[in-house]
């Protein structure tokens, strides 16, 4: 081979070795894969994630269990005029009511103001009245275009109630109904109006301190 072939050669080796030793520097420079972090304790431990979801699942029932009232409770829905009796997770009792109108009274004069709504949030049974008599407040005589009355025996109007009320303070009561017919749509001034029915099983089975939900 003749010397200029020789000197050639050597030069394409030499080349071809700083190519080779650029693209190293190169792959040496990228930043390296992050670690992948280490498995949870469960699957560590050979669990499988459907057994791991079970398990908490399992769990927050038992926390959820705990949270629930001790014994018979009343929850509301004020929008749809549902009452459900429960017991823990279970529906005793289902039943179609009247709940506030949400219409406002206003007293002649500029005077007061009621606004007829089912207050919202949690109550307790606090009395149970057995063939109860409805003592009319000012906006009832106000409503009929009337002077309220200064005695109180002129205030009391029986039979309208219904066979029970549950009160829940405030002169807000679970009560009967003349009007059956409105059971399911929003007529009340407040009260919970409930059938005849469905009122006596409510009334026999929540006790004075049973919670009450309304939403």
């Amino acid at each position: 081979m003749s010397r200029k072939k020789i000197i050639l050669f050597s030069l394409g080796i030499s080349l071809a070795l700083l190519v080779i030793i650029e693209a190293v520097a190169i792959v040496a420079a990228l930043p390296r894969a992050a670690a992948e972090p280490p498995l949870p304790p469960d699957l560590a431990r050979g669990k499988t994630g459907a057994a791991s979801l079970e398990a908490d699942i399992a769990s927050l029932q038992k926390k959820i269990q705990a949270l629930y009232p001790r014994g018979n409770f009343i929850v509301v829905d004020s929008a749809r005029n549902v009452l459900l009796l429960k017991k823990n997770s279970e529906v005793i009792r289902q039943a179609v009511v009247s709940c506030g109108s949400g219409s406002v009274l206003e007293e002649p004069g500029g005077g007061r103001k009621w606004i007829f709504d089912t207050p919202r949030g949690a109550f307790q049974v606090e009395s149970k009245l057995l063939n109860p008599t409805w003592v009319k407040p000012d906006w009832a005589f106000i409503e009929e275009g009337k002077k309220p009355p200064e005695k109180r025996e002129e205030r009391m109007e029986s039979g309208v109630l219904g066979d029970y009320a549950l009160g829940f303070g405030e002169g807000f009561f679970i009560h009967g109904t003349l009007y059956t017919r409105l059971l399911g749509r929003s007529v009340t001034h407040g009260c919970i109006r409930v059938g005849d029915a469905d009122l006596k099983a409510i009334y026999e089975a929540a006790s004075i301190g049973a919670k009450i939900f309304i939403f």
